[in-house]
């Protein structure tokens, strides 16, 4: 079975993530795909705007693959991971840049590489079942293809929270927090579609009322309690403060990868310039995530053995220091992320 289903329609070309049994989770072969069927688009004069959905109503993306890249990284091999995140990070830009327009329909799982691929283009849909996260400080890493650049864009101090909570947003939510445009009732997802493939016109799309977003209501205690310098004094601020929401960020914060913490903080203040600078600091961080970082521990504690108990190297957020995180992020000299 095809991972992806690339096809032209009417007016449009079409994307389709399609791997269900695996909540449309990004490969290697699937970013590249995607590459090659944009540059065949761009200058395609039947190709007026680009389609990307999912098959099955879990999904449209719940992150990357990343099995065979941890395999290969407990042998000591991190090539396939560095690869993997370039050509990958190289196609969430293109995205962005894409000259003719995009539309996303994120259904269900949108998370990591989900975001990634869904929303840095210009017309991101979300419907009722949307679940949106940036769960990466769980398993050791940073939020990356270009979750740094969406985060810092967000409403106050809520990128940080989100960043180092991996809390997840419903459909109003990852509108407020600036991750989506639109809410379309997925029933009418269908007919939309046709719409877009029949006349190619983005400017069709229907516009309906966005729902509540519970973070919205939130905002001013987001705003106190994560504006602390640096992970502890967040911890300190949560801990002073009896609400739930800092009931479970506290939980969050002291099961998540302190390495991954500290570093996600200094990517997000000062905030990236654009997306492609976001994109090259992360990708220095997830080069090292294998050998420097806990990436290979938070996989295997939290996806492969799922024992939930992942032995950081640092066993708590005041243990990190300020020069083991410009380790991760010092540049890479030959090995930098070049966009062409």
């Amino acid at each position: 079975m095809a991972e992806i289903l690339i096809r032209k329609q009417g007016r449009a070309g079409c994307l389709t993530l399609n791997r269900p049994q695996a909540l449309n989770a990004l490969t290697h072969d699937i970013c590249l795909q995607t590459e090659r069927a944009l540059q065949a688009w761009r200058e395609d004069p039947e190709v007026a705007l680009v389609i990307l959905d999912a098959t099955g109503d879990r999904a449209f993306c719940a992150g990357g693959d990343i099995a065979q890249v941890t395999a290969a990284g407990r042998q000591g091999d991190y090539g396939l991971g560095r690869d993997f995140w370039r050509d990958e990070y190289r196609m969430n830009l293109m995205l962005s840049r894409y000259p003719k327009p995009v539309v996303s329909f994120m259904n269900g799982f949108v998370m990591g590489g989900g975001v990634g691929y869904g929303c840095h283009v210009g017309h991101r849909i979300v419907g009722e079942s949307t679940q949106m996260a940036m769960p990466e400080c769980g398993i050791g890493l940073i939020p990356d293809v270009g979750g740094t650049w969406l985060l810092s864009r967000a409403p106050g101090q809520l990128g940080v929270y989100l960043a180092l909570t991996a809390a997840r947003m419903g459909p109003g939510d990852a509108i407020h927090a600036g991750f989506a445009d639109a809410f379309i009732p997925e029933a009418a997802w269908p007919a939309v579609k046709a719409g877009l493939i029949e006349t190619g016109d983005a400017a069709t799309l229907p516009r309906h009322a966005a729902p509540d977003s519970p973070l919205a209501g939130e905002q001013a205690r987001v705003d106190r309690l994560f504006s602390g310098a640096d992970i502890p004094a967040i911890i300190a601020a949560l801990e002073a403060d009896d609400s739930p929401l800092a009931k479970s960020a506290l939980k969050a914060i002291r099961r998540n990868a302190p390495l991954s913490m500290a570093s996600t903080l200094a990517m997000l203040r000062p905030a990236p310039a654009s997306l492609a600078a976001a994109l090259a600091q992360e990708f220095r961080w997830t080069w090292r995530s294998m050998d420097l970082g806990d990436f290979i521990e938070g996989v295997r504690a939290q996806i492969l053995d799922k024992d939930r108990n992942p032995q950081w190297q640092h066993p708590t957020p005041e243990a990190v220091t300020p020069a083991e995180v410009a380790r991760m992020l010092a540049p890479l000299g030959t090995n930098e992320l070049t966009i062409a």
